[in-house]
């Protein structure tokens, strides 16, 4: 297969370089998920009886695209998109040592979990806040070698590759812990009666029997559940930059366009997906190290939580975005925005808005791309042909990173 680009050589915009950018994803995943599914599960399982216990969830970082990280899998525990799944207690922590630390000192108990999220190793800028989280017995799992006693490290040399990987790794966290709250027997330390009715959640677990069993059993069933969902998500990765390269290289030439011409990115989005706006503009303003790429102005509309509940409550959720283009839209810029549905009503007026302002618009969307694709609505638009939320922003994560990489050796539309 294919290997990513080495960070700062030229690279040829084409199908040719979103082939490659692809095949490293692939090749990656499936040999990451091959070795860790079996550790994956036994996770969910320790992270179900603490959050049974009344433990909560508190996910660090102190990077800027690790901060997307933290915010994401926080509302994912607590806000589930998924029928049939319970809010669980989490919240993230963002900022630098030792301010992080000194929030791990105050807040953290003994049955609490802790995510620390960022590239930096030997105790970085999450380590003292997981020296405290282990110093509590808390259960500590991070996605770098940072003094946890649970560690995921993505073996890959591209940080957008290994960050991808990370958000399928915390998303399966989120989806399988719920798989083992219908299995009380094996939280509680009591014997194993009939299985709970796993509700509407039950479509998603093929491999579970109907009975209770004993916990090797139903490890070794969310163990395969962690490969199908592992192998979905390639799939839809290779649908997403293949049917979309075209879109991509148009949005990338628009961007490197606006940009050339002092023209900003202003991203956006709700949710899960407002966290991709975060993570696309920090991909924009603070390349990875080594990448030799310029620094981009863009600005995050879901940033400022002053702003964003301002507007929502003196005039409407509607015109959170909406409000912000108006102050901050120039023409010549670029107003990128994320929708997993395609019809967000928060978006598609941020988009009327950019229209009307001279801004150009790129979107990615899931499902069949709703009302953005279908009328057309933003100039670019990535659709990711899914009905499953984490999938799709899976998915897209892959497709905004090839963009910012694309962007880098675009030839500007016009010239």
């Amino acid at each position: 297969m294919s290997t990513t680009p080495t960070r700062g050589a030229p690279a040829v915009a084409g199908a040719s370089t979103i082939e490659s950018l692809l095949d490293a994803r692939i090749a990656t995943g499936e040999r990451f998920f091959q070795e860790q599914a079996g550790r994956i599960a036994a996770l969910c399982h320790l992270m179900a009886q603490r959050f049974v216990r009344g433990g909560r969830l508190f996910a660090l970082a102190a990077e800027a695209a690790a901060r997307s990280d933290a915010r994401h899998v926080a509302v994912e525990f607590v806000h589930p998109v998924i029928v049939g799944k319970r809010a669980l207690p989490a919240i993230a922590l963002v900022g630098e040592e030792p301010w992080l630390a000194a929030q791990a000192e105050l807040l953290l108990e003994a049955d609490d979990l802790v995510l620390a999220f960022g590239t930096q190793t030997g105790g970085g800028a999450t380590g003292g806040a997981l020296r405290i989280a282990r110093d509590r017995g808390c259960l500590a799992i991070a996605f770098a070698p940072d003094c946890a006693e649970w560690e995921f490290v993505v073996p890959a040399d591209d940080p957008f590759v290994a960050q991808e990987i990370v958000e399928t790794l915390y998303h399966l966290l989120w989806e399988l812990v719920h798989v083992f709250f219908e299995h009380r027997g094996l939280l509680e330390n009591r014997p194993a009666g009939p299985r709970h009715d796993a509700g509407a959640s039950a479509f998603l677990y093929p491999f579970l029997a109907e009975q209770e069993r004993d916990l090797d059993a139903v490890i070794d069933d969310v163990r395969a559940s962690v490969l199908m969902k592992s192998a979905e998500i390639a799939a839809l990765r290779a649908q997403t930059l293949s049917e979309n390269g075209a879109e991509l290289l148009a949005a990338a030439a628009a961007l490197r366009s606006s940009f050339d011409a002092g023209g900003r990115l202003l991203a956006a989005g709700n949710g899960g997906s407002a966290t991709d706006a975060m993570d696309v503009v920090a991909d924009f303003a603070a390349p990875p190290a080594g990448s030799g790429w310029s620094a981009r102005a863009a600005i995050d509309l879901t940033e400022d939580p002053s702003i964003v509940t301002a507007i929502a409550n003196d005039i409407g959720p509607a015109a959170i975005f909406s409000r912000q283009v108006i102050a901050h839209g120039r023409p010549g810029d670029v107003l990128l925005v994320f929708s997993t549905s395609g019809g967000s009503e928060n978006v598609l007026d941020a988009l009327g808005q950019a229209r009307r302002r001279g801004l150009a618009t790129i979107a990615f969307v899931g499902y069949d791309g709703g009302a953005i694709a279908a009328q057309a609505l933003a100039d670019h638009v990535v659709v990711t042909r899914s009905q499953h939320i984490p999938r799709i922003q899976e998915a897209q994560a892959s497709a905004y990173h090839v963009l910012r990489e694309l962007v880098e050796s675009a030839t500007p539309s016009g010239r």
